[in-house]
């Protein structure tokens, strides 16, 4: 009896990351048929992550490359498609809230696919950023809701979504304990900027409302120029691009800021683990943030990860000059840390529900 074929969406770094962690219990049961939007095509931002996390080749990559959302979801949306009629899957399953998720998510409910959302029910409740929309527009199309705390499971239900909703833990949780220990063996790697473990703080910055900002960015480089703490800056490619737009300094000489291009998974966690601090505008880099026990300054508003905030391991400042000040002089968390975000075994139980999902359909 031939296997049912599911397939997964992906298109973004942290979508890799969480793919990684599904797609090797995906393959014990079912034939997965991997596609890769493009959305992200930089080396540093997709292949290294499917050769460090030794994940399936993909077997389409559409190619879709950069452009306005309007661009990116349509070409999105045309190419997969295609792929869903030629294919024939069983179901489609999409990761967490990009451009990719939501072109995956209304092709595959307009061709009456069977949709699974890994990280659904996730929210900011602000409808300005573009992931917010895609979020939930994805989790009303989504015939299965994984979802990575009790949070997302108690938004849903406010949203009157029900039905096959469950609390399965985080997957970006699954590949930073699994890739902890790796991690630790890679610490020599700080040494290369001459830097020590707790001497330094991180700093990373993508999402629309700081990459896209002018003042936003340069608010958040004077706050750390101004503290003066030795900070490495993996900068992203919408990122930098901006900066050298808005003609924004990028050079490390007389700086405590050391600009660096986008690292792969194991530099990146090897970065984070031995950080003094973390200060970000992204979700996953929150949450593993908490699991390493690395106090985080996110530079944004609000969150959707706000179990982080209540736990006291989080701050909000948004871009603001004098906060950001504050909470890296200030903001020093110390209380215990619950497994909020599960046990490490997220990708398993996916696997598991999927399995039993489409044998039962």
């Amino acid at each position: 009896m031939p296997k049912p074929k599911i397939m997964t969406v992906v298109g973004a770094r942290p979508q890799f990351v969480k793919l990684a962690m599904v797609s090797r219990y995906l393959r014990r049961d079912m034939d997965e048929i991997i596609v890769h939007t493009g959305q992200h095509y930089d080396y540093r931002m997709s292949r290294i992550f499917f050769r460090e996390l030794d994940i399936p080749r993909p077997d389409y990559n559409l190619g879709i490359g950069s452009g306005t959302q309007g661009y990116q979801v349509g070409r999105m949306l045309e190419g997969i498609e295609g792929l869903i009629k030629k294919i024939k899957p069983s179901a489609v399953m999409v990761f967490g809230d990009t451009n990719s998720t939501l072109a995956a998510g209304l092709a595959a409910a307009k061709l009456c696919v069977s949709i699974l959302h890994v990280e659904a029910g996730m929210r900011s409740y602000n409808r300005k950023m573009p992931e917010e929309i895609n979020r939930v527009l994805t989790d009303h199309l989504s015939d299965v809701l994984f979802c990575s705390s009790r949070t997302g499971v108690r938004n849903l239900r406010k949203e009157g979504i029900t039905r096959n909703v469950y609390n399965t833990g985080d997957v970006m949780v699954d590949a930073a304990l699994k890739y902890s220990r790796i991690a630790d063996r890679n610490s020599a790697y700080i040494k290369k900027f001459g830097l020590t473990k707790k001497s330094y703080l991180l700093l990373t910055i993508h999402r629309q409302v700081n990459a896209d900002s002018r003042i936003h960015l340069e608010m958040i480089l004077d706050a750390l120029k101004a503290c003066g703490e030795k900070t490495v800056f993996p900068v992203h490619p919408r990122t930098a691009r901006n900066m050298k737009e808005f003609g924004i300094e990028t050079s490390s000489a007389d700086s405590n800021i050391i600009f660096i291009p986008p690292q792969g998974y194991i530099n990146f966690i090897t970065l984070l683990k031995n950080a003094r601090m973390v200060l970000t505008d992204s979700g996953g880099v929150q949450k593993e943030a908490y699991v390493f026990g690395v106090p985080c300054v996110t530079l944004r508003d609000e969150t959707e990860w706000i179990e982080t905030v209540k736990s006291g391991w989080n701050i909000l400042v948004g871009a603001n000059f004098l906060r950001i000040i504050r909470a890296i002089r200030h903001f020093k968390p110390q209380g215990k840390r619950e497994r909020i975000f599960g046990d490490g075994r997220a990708g398993l139980k996916i696997a598991g529900m999927t399995s039993r999902f489409l044998e039962i359909k």
